[in-house]
């Protein structure tokens, strides 16, 4: 298990200086979204930059003891770490704590520990082992329903324990699955249904219908062979119809006030002025606080540790998931860029990675890397910026939190030193 010392230096030390880039500036933009008055120590345990520095000098010694494992103690013991993983979740429903309405926390003295930040990685190696299996082809129903109920699993637990933002990473493994090999057809529909859902909101059930009719209509009349009955394009039209008002009605009785909220301010949905100045105020401050935090850097920012906004923490929660507004802040548009191209390349060179890999299971597993560092990556960007509803996710090796470093930590680790025996180079 502990071999293979005379390949322990052959890792991709592009990914990791990309790492350690990342967690680096990361550390930076904590201190200053966390510090109080004059900083006296930097390892003052009583603050929060004091804590998450303690957190990385923990990281270093978790990377060690992942690189020091054998490649392949991973793919054999994929199904015990997610069944481990899994329990963990499990226990929160009788031995969670819960912050912010969220039961996701055990308590371990004055720390804390999030189960749902290490069963992402647990997930992706219980996936990965599952499709690189000889007997398993994704092309057959039986096998999809598997391996799709490998990722509800966690993806369920999370949601139970009002955890959304966590839940939803999950689809990352879509991209994975596209990768070897499902259908295209699923791709088509899931694309269709998240418009039908927008739309439906948007614009209500009757024109979201005459929308859908309109282009099954033309879909049918200048298709060159028309294969079936109209029956079937009616069947299409009524399906659609009916999700979208499915879709109205979650929306209207399955969501809570402020999930109603922060999709109605994203697709402008409210329309009294009175009504939607409170909203704002209720759901909305982190965001427009956010915004303008990023604006007022323009160019090259205010400098370090000299972010008005941040310093005087008109940003909730910014050393969280808000901490991209300290980068926009304090570095500018050229921080803000620089941040950006980091986890552009560091998810293209897992992608390169992957597509070389020996073994199957190295493959899907690294894209399986790259896919849940993505939606996390654009998410949370999103989110700062408004571009998409507010969700509570946070930004990967960056924002603030020893479960979150780890679990990221283990899940690109892992990787790198399934990819120690094949280096390619970039």
């Amino acid at each position: 298990m502990l071999r293979e010392n005379q390949r322990n230096f052959k890792f991709d030390w592009i990914i990791i200086i990309l790492f350690i880039l990342l967690v680096g500036f990361g550390y930076l933009n904590i201190l200053s979204a966390s510090h109080v008055g004059e900083i006296t120590s930097y390892f003052d345990t009583d603050q929060l930059y004091g804590k998450h520095l303690m957190f990385i000098g923990l990281t270093c010694v978790l990377i060690v003891l992942i690189l020091s494992f054998e490649a392949k103690f991973y793919e054999q013991f994929a199904s015990v770490i997610y069944l481990v993983a899994m329990l963990a979740l499990v226990g929160l429903f009788i031995f969670g704590k819960e912050v912010n309405g969220a039961i996701s926390w055990y308590g371990i003295g004055s720390m804390t520990i999030q189960p749902s930040e290490f069963a992402k990685f647990a997930t992706a190696l219980a996936v990965a082992r599952y499709i690189s299996d000889l007997q398993t082809n994704l092309k057959t129903i039986k096998d999809q329903l598997r391996v799709a109920a490998i990722i509800m699993i966690p993806a369920i637990l999370i949601l139970l324990q009002n955890d959304a933002g966590s839940t939803i990473v999950y689809l990352a493994f879509f991209f994975v699955f596209y990768r070897e090999g499902i259908q295209q057809t699923y791709l088509i529909i899931g694309i269709s249904l998240i418009i039908l859902a927008v739309l439906g909101l948007k614009f209500g059930v009757l024109i979201t219908g005459i929308i859908v009719a309109i282009l099954v209509a033309t879909a049918y009349f200048f298709r060159k062979k028309k294969r079936g009955s109209i029956l079937q394009y009616i069947v299409v039209l009524l399906l659609c119809t009916s999700f979208s008002y499915g879709v109205k009605l979650f929306y209207e009785h399955g969501l809570k006030p402020h999930q109603q909220n922060r999709i109605s301010l994203w697709l402008r949905l409210e329309k009294d002025p009175t009504k939607l100045e409170r909203m704002k105020k209720a759901e909305a401050y982190n965001l427009i606080q956010s915004e303008q935090a990023i604006s007022s850097g323009r160019l090259t920012g205010k400098g370090f540790l000299q972010g008005t906004r941040t310093t005087g923490k008109f940003v909730p929660e910014q050393h969280t998931d808000y901490i991209f507004s300290t980068v926009g802040e304090e570095w500018g548009f050229l921080g803000t860029s620089a941040v950006i191209i980091l986890f552009v390349m560091l998810i293209i060179r897992v992608l390169v990675l992957a597509e070389n890999q020996k073994s199957q299971f190295s493959r899907v597993y690294g894209y399986g890397v790259a896919s849940i560092l993505f939606v996390h990556f654009t998410i949370n960007i999103g989110m700062v910026m408004g571009l998409i509803p507010t969700v509570g996710i946070p930004l990967p090796f960056f924002s603030y939190g020893g479960s979150g470093l780890w679990g990221f930590t283990i899940l690109l680790f892992i990787f790198v030193k399934l990819d120690s025996n094949k280096i390619n180079e970039w």
